[in-house]
């Protein structure tokens, strides 16, 4: 019998990987693992009897318009309600119709990629950053070049050489609790960044899916809220945001505000893609934001986070030592860390997972989160859906297999 040629797949996918966190999940089968290796929120916090209300409101007083095909741009209603959600964040005179809405921050950036990158372009993006973002802007040819982090989040200073050394189409960056480094860009660097994108005419994109999960103090303004300071910098500003991790990743809501002309050609190419968002789970979103339950809501997630936090941060100090170096994170859902080699302990975090496997915990190890000049060294642990306990017992197993 003869078998069908192997389908011809485009170039493009030469410049990308299968991802290394779903393959690391392949190994999570083991009954009894604990698992610090996952990205998401903890489904137990989510606010089902209001998420519950707010579809029944949907359904009840518009069920036409949330049942049907809706405009490419974003339910009209939702719209509103982000603009008021951005403007309650210090976000100064943002209209509805300066944001479109998208199936999660995840196609923001594909739509970027779509619209702005060309094979070869440079684009500039943290090292460490988000995982999904390397992959899905190197779909599209760009040239990553990565940016380095301290526990202040980028380094603007070479960021700044950066920008003079490769002039690139954008730089792309998560300043307020990143995922994977949960680095906090200070206020004195948030407003350095938005002078260079003047200075030097070069576009920034802020994605910012974890703003709102701080713990105690609340983080500077993100960059969109501080660009009224910045004269000229508004227009060179590209900002993602996503309920997500606040509120469901199952409605898969985002959102992004930027240039009116970006924004034209970023609607344009969705309509190719899934002509719009769910208006089902955008008229959802809508009638929840509406109601109010937000505030409260993110109140017991944060107090909750902060408490995982607190948790895993001790007892990496008390069970591991020296031989593991973090910055405590003030918010978001990771610590991001490296092994020293103190005392001979290990030192490439790839195969220490493997170890860590065997004796029932897993986390992420840190090297497929660069674009370039990695370091095997450091790792990612998420405290999100583990109880302080279960983080205990988690953090020992992982000091018995140093």
């Amino acid at each position: 019998m003869s078998s069908a040629p192997a389908p011809v797949f485009a170039d493009r996918l030469n410049n990308v990987e299968t991802s290394a966190i779903r393959e690391l999940f392949k190994l999570l089968g083991k009954p009894g693992i604990i698992s610090f290796a996952g990205g998401f929120p903890d489904s137990a916090l989510f606010d089902v009897d209001g998420i519950r209300a707010a579809t029944l409101a949907a359904l009840d007083q518009d069920a036409g318009a949330a049942l049907q095909y809706g405009a490419t741009e974003g339910y009209g209603p939702l719209r509103e309600e982000l603009a008021s959600f951005m403007a309650s964040k210090g976000v100064r005179e943002l209209a509805a119709e300066q944001l479109i809405v998208t199936t999660g921050s995840q196609q923001a950036l594909d739509l970027l990629g779509k619209v702005l990158i060309n094979p070869g372009d440079k684009v500039i993006v943290e090292g460490p950053t988000f995982l999904a973002t390397i992959n899905c802007f190197r779909l599209y040819g760009a040239d990553l070049v990565s940016a380095p982090l301290d526990g202040q989040g980028v380094d603007t200073e070479a960021l700044e050489r950066l920008i003079l050394e490769h002039r690139p189409k954008f730089v792309y960056l998560i300043p307020t609790f990143g995922n994977p480094s949960g680095g906090l860009l200070d206020l004195a660097r948030r407003k350095a960044v938005l002078q260079m994108a003047v200075k030097y005419q070069t576009l920034i994109v802020e994605d910012d899916p974890y703003g709102d999960l701080y713990f105690g103090q609340a983080p500077p303004p993100s960059l969109l809220a501080l660009s009224s300071e910045v004269p000229g910098s508004r227009d060179l500003l590209v900002h993602c945001g996503s309920l997500s991790k606040v509120l469901s990743p199952g409605l898969r809501v985002g959102w992004m505000v930027g240039p009116p002309e970006l924004l034209a050609r970023a609607t344009m190419c969705k309509q190719f893609s899934d002509a719009h968002t769910s208006t089902y789970a955008q008229a959802t979103a809508a009638h929840y934001l509406r109601a109010g339950r937000l505030p409260a809501t993110l109140a017991k997630v944060r107090a909750v986070y902060a408490e995982r936090a607190q948790a895993m941060a001790l007892a990496l100090r008390q069970d591991v030592g020296d031989a593991l170096d973090f910055v405590p994170p003030q918010g978001g859902l990771f610590v991001w860390a490296r092994l020293t080699g103190a005392g001979g302990k290990p030192t490439h975090a790839a195969e220490f997972a493997q170890r860590a496997i065997a004796k029932g915990v897993a986390f992420v190890p840190g090297m497929p989160f660069y674009c370039a000049h990695g370091d095997p060294a450091t790792l990612r642990l998420s405290f999100a859906t583990a109880g302080p306990d279960k983080i205990r017992e988690g953090v020992a197993r992982l000091a018995q297999a140093l």
